[in-house]
């Protein structure tokens, strides 16, 4: 039997975070080195670690969740090697050198606890969706794994003036230092996303990228209010 299932074994070590196939997340715990992860992401793990829900530092940047945007999360400590997975959507792992990332609350995996992190209001949006847009804004030296609902795409917004267009339910994450605008269109309201009514859509600008899944999430997450 074991002859069959080897090329599902883990593979070695080689970093703090790594993906095990498309749909899952390992991660070498150490002591000290603690993590932040999504509540019930948690598949299996080998050796000794302990999960703690919704920590004290947790309750405290949650109360900036206003709009629901947020994601519950358990801390979790210990040694050995640590499992996660959302659903069996597909898991994307980015090192982070001392820049950040801006994500979405529903696409936020896990995290190294030692980050800086809070949530915050997108700029530029508020007129176009009543309360607007809140996300998740990580940065520091350290590892931070997303979500996306299939293979995601990358785009490189190339730093020039021209923008690049998202439907705000396909948002995965992008680089905080870009420019962010809503854009309202009409005519394409039967064409662009799901929702009914008015069509929007979110311009990035600037030297960064833009992560996009190719599915809508159905939360519909930038809409009309009031």
């Amino acid at each position: 039997m074991n002859q069959p299932l080897a090329g599902y074994a883990p593979a070695p070590v080689t970093a703090r975070m790594e993906n095990h196939g498309d749909h899952m997340l390992k991660v070498a715990m150490q002591t000290g080195n603690d993590l932040y992860a999504r509540v019930g992401s948690m598949v299996a793990y080998e050796g000794f670690v302990q999960y703690e829900p919704s920590p004290s530092a947790v309750r405290q940047i949650a109360k900036d969740w206003v709009t629901g945007e947020g994601a519950p999360l358990m801390k979790c400590t210990g040694d050995g090697l640590l499992y996660l997975a959302d659903y069996g959507a597909n898991v994307v792992v980015v090192n982070l050198d001392g820049d950040g990332i801006s994500v979405n609350a529903t696409n936020l995996l896990a995290f190294d606890a030692h980050l800086s992190w809070g949530v915050e209001r997108v700029k530029g949006l508020a007129k176009f969706a009543g309360q607007g847009l809140w996300n998740t804004r990580i940065s520091g030296q350290g590892w931070v794994a997303l979500t996306s609902r299939g293979t995601p795409i990358v785009v490189d917004c190339g730093g020039g003036e021209d923008e690049t267009y998202v439907d705000p339910d396909a948002l995965v994450a992008w680089s905080p230092n870009l420019r962010v605008k809503g854009k309202r269109s009409f005519k394409a309201q039967s064409l662009i996303g799901r929702g009914s009514g008015e069509a929007y859509q979110m311009a990035f600008s600037g030297q960064g990228v833009v992560v996009v899944q190719p599915s809508e999430d159905s939360t519909d997450r930038l809409r009309i209010r009031g």
